[in-house]
């Protein structure tokens, strides 16, 4: 699926890349913030929290974020240099937006993504609907730097903002009952005019199994690269579980409801046989047009191979024990 703001900043207010870089950098060696811990508590995986330090607070119009941010690298953040800020808002899926990588940027200005509420139901003790400003209130969002690899063999690697999903959903009290997440997107062919081609079962859908859900790993992103989320990359809410293949981070999300049953996705049911439930990266299993073992990161000339979880296996292999990782495709 593919994701730009109402009017993309001009090139010359976006903070290049390398003072970008360089300002973290200097950040972390003088010291001002604490690192992270893992806590493990019942079989749930959370994350300890990054010490945070307020940032200055920016005009919302201006694309900034107004939470404190936590800047510091944390246990699963990745080294690799980032994918340029102009390159991870031009070039993406969205379908709702049309089908070629720069459509999302050119047609996305129609997507409102204020006022945005969120309904979180299901299999909750706490269900309710809320509004996507007061639902970010409620939690200090960290900076995550995260690959991203596209089932379609290319990657990215992206500094998103946002909190755990495991935060929000232990906020509404999951039943007993509960073992999936289904995630599902705006429906409306007036701000997402690709709805009006039947390319897709419209809404789209997607899904992770609960402990996936709880994983610290997994992300709800309201930004990236210190910016607002852009209405090409899901704004105002998309997830982000950089162990998967990209389509699984479903974009401008309207809906968060736990099931006791597995959800049907879109891309399962458009093409149950190159599209699973799970999509976990896999460089050994193909898919079946083309080879997974290896991608072009965007922005290199060569290929690289492609690690097993997209890198992340320490923190997730331990979820599919005993599954036949050949399968989840």
């Amino acid at each position: 699926m593919r994701d730009k703001p109402p009017a993309e900043p001009p090139s010359s207010e976006v903070t290049p890349e390398k003072t970008y870089l360089r300002r973290r950098e200097l950040l972390k060696n003088a010291g001002l913030f604490a690192g992270t811990a893992v806590a493990v508590a019942g079989g749930l995986h959370l994350l300890g929290r990054k010490q945070t330090r307020p940032m200055e607070r920016f005009v919302p119009d201006a694309g900034l974020v107004e939470q404190p941010v936590a800047q510091a690298m944390g246990p699963f953040d990745t080294d690799e240099p980032r994918t340029p800020y102009e390159d991870v808002t031009t070039y993406n899926n969205f379908y709702e937006f049309g089908f070629d990588k720069n459509d999302p940027a050119r047609f996305a200005h129609t997507l409102k993504p204020k006022p945005w509420s969120v309904v979180i139901d299901g299999e909750v003790h706490k269900p309710r609907t809320v509004d996507v400003e007061q639902l970010t209130s409620w939690f200090s969002l960290e900076e995550r730097v995260y690959r991203m690899r596209c089932v379609e063999a290319w990657s990215m690697v992206i500094p998103w903002l946002g909190f755990p999903l495991a935060a929000l959903l232990q906020r509404v009290e999951p039943t007993s009952h509960a073992k999936y997440v289904a995630f599902t997107t705006l429906l409306d062919p007036e701000q997402m005019p690709g709805q009006r081609r039947a390319l897709l079962d419209w809404p789209y859908t997607e899904g992770l199994r609960l402990d996936e859900a709880m994983n610290p790993l997994t992300l709800l992103a309201t930004g990236l690269y210190g910016r607002q989320l852009p209405n090409q990359n899901g704004a105002p809410l998309r997830l982000v579980a950089p162990w998967k293949y990209g389509f699984k981070g479903i974009k401008s999300i309207v809906r968060i409801s736990l099931t006791r049953e597995e959800p049907m996705t879109t891309w399962r049911l458009s093409a149950p046989r190159e599209y699973g439930f799970y999509a976990n990266v896999n460089p050994s299993v193909p898919h079946p047009r083309w080879s997974q073992a290896s991608e072009r990161r965007i922005g290199d000339f060569e290929r690289r191979p492609t690690l097993p979880f997209n890198g992340y296996a320490e923190q997730v292999a331990h979820l599919y024990t005993g599954m036949d990782l050949r399968r989840f495709y």
